[in-house]
């Protein structure tokens, strides 16, 4: 079982950037696909990004290709969504997610993933 919990959300202009971490606690980090999440108000939990447990392949959602990237550190048991020209419609609270089950990276639904965080909210003002 993992323990993750997210930081790094805040309020910023479009065009700005933002980092966001996941710190994870428990056992065998090192082995669960990650994955970072977003859901804005009245709309469906949506996968952003992805990263394998090695850290050597990554997807993206068609929004965000070219202006976010993941990466992990797992030695410091961290992944960390850096977000780059950022735009309004970027605004949603984040979540990070974790699942030891998933044998491929790709962008998948919320309910593939077994483990959550409780989220970080991110508002890009225009």
């Amino acid at each position: 079982q993992v323990q993750l919990v997210e930081s790094g959300g805040g309020l910023v202009q479009a065009g700005g950037s933002l980092r966001l971490s996941c710190a994870a606690s428990g056992r065998a980090f090192s082995r669960y696909v990650m994955g970072w999440f977003r859901q804005a108000p009245g709309k469906e939990r949506e996968n952003v990004a992805a990263i394998s447990w090695s850290g050597s392949n990554t997807a993206y959602a068609d929004s965000v290709k070219g202006r976010f990237t993941v990466s992990r550190d797992n030695a410091k048991n961290t992944v960390i969504l850096q977000m780059n020209s950022l735009k309004p419609e970027d605004t949603a609270v984040y979540y990070c997610a974790a699942d030891r089950s998933l044998t491929t990276v790709t962008i998948r639904r919320w309910n593939e993933y077994d483990y959550w965080g409780r989220g970080t909210q991110v508002t890009v003002s225009s």
